[in-house]
C-alpha cells in the first residue's frame, strides 16, 4: 500500500468504527445532504467528509477493496500530492453530481454516503494509465482489458441511474467521480501541454 492510499482506507474503516458507536449523529453532520431550506442540514465540508462513512460493512468493505486494488497504482503514477489533489476533485465532482441529480426529483431529504464517487475516478484513472492490463471480474469470471472494464462499468452506472433501478445507489455520484478525475486529467494535460 502507497501512504495516501492507506491513509484514505484507515480513515474509513475508524469513521465507520464511529458511525458504530455514534449512529445517526455522525451522518446528520457529516453526511452528505441536499440543500433544503425546510430542512436545514446541508453544509459545505459534506462535498467531502460523507466520502468516509459508509452505510453498511458491505459498502465499506466493496469500497476499501478497490481502494486497495487501484488506489496504490494510480498513487506511484501521479505521486502522493496529486493523488489526494485527484481523489479528492473526484470526491467532490461526485458530490456535485448527486446533488444535482436529487434537485431534479425534488430534492428529497436523503443523506448520501461512501467512498464510491472517488473510487470511480480511481477506476478511470486507472483505465487510462494501464488500458490494456487485464482485470478479472467476480461475477461473471471473465478476463477483460481495463479500459473495457471501465468503459462498461461507467455505461451500466449510466443505464442505471438514468432508469431509476436500484435508487437506493448513487447511481449519478458514480457517474460525477468519473468525470470529476477525467476533467482535472484534461487539465493537468493542457497544463503540462502549455509548459
Amino acid at each position: 500500500m502507497t501512504p495516501v492510499a492507506r491513509n484514505l482506507l484507515i480513515a474509513c474503516v475508524v469513521v465507520y468504527l464511529l458511525q458504530m458507536v455514534m449512529g445517526a449523529t455522525l451522518e446528520l453532520h457529516f453526511a452528505l445532504f441536499p440543500p433544503n431550506p425546510y430542512i436545514p442540514t446541508f453544509e459545505p465540508w459534506q462535498l467531502v467528509t460523507y466520502a468516509f462513512l459508509h452505510g453498511s460493512f458491505m459498502h465499506l468493505l466493496f469500497n476499501m477493496f478497490a481502494l486497495y486494488m487501484f488506489g496504490p497504482e494510480v498513487e506511484r503514477l501521479l505521486g502522493p500530492r496529486r493523488f489526494l489533489t485527484y481523489y479528492i476533485v473526484c470526491v467532490i465532482g461526485a458530490a456535485a453530481s448527486q446533488l444535482l441529480a436529487l434537485r431534479a426529483v425534488g430534492n428529497p431529504p436523503v443523506p448520501t454516503v461512501g467512498a464510491s464517487g472517488g473510487i470511480f475516478g480511481l477506476l478511470l484513472a486507472f483505465g487510462l494509465a494501464f488500458p490494456h492490463r487485464r482485470l478479472m471480474l467476480l461475477f461473471p469470471p471473465i478476463p477483460m482489458p481495463a479500459w473495457l472494464f471501465v468503459t462498461l462499468y461507467g455505461l451500466l452506472e449510466l443505464y442505471l441511474g438514468v432508469s431509476g433501478h436500484d435508487s437506493s445507489v448513487a447511481h449519478f455520484a458514480h457517474l460525477g467521480g468519473m468525470v470529476g478525475g477525467f476533467l482535472l486529467i484534461l487539465y493537468w494535460r493542457a497544463s503540462a501541454r502549455a509548459r
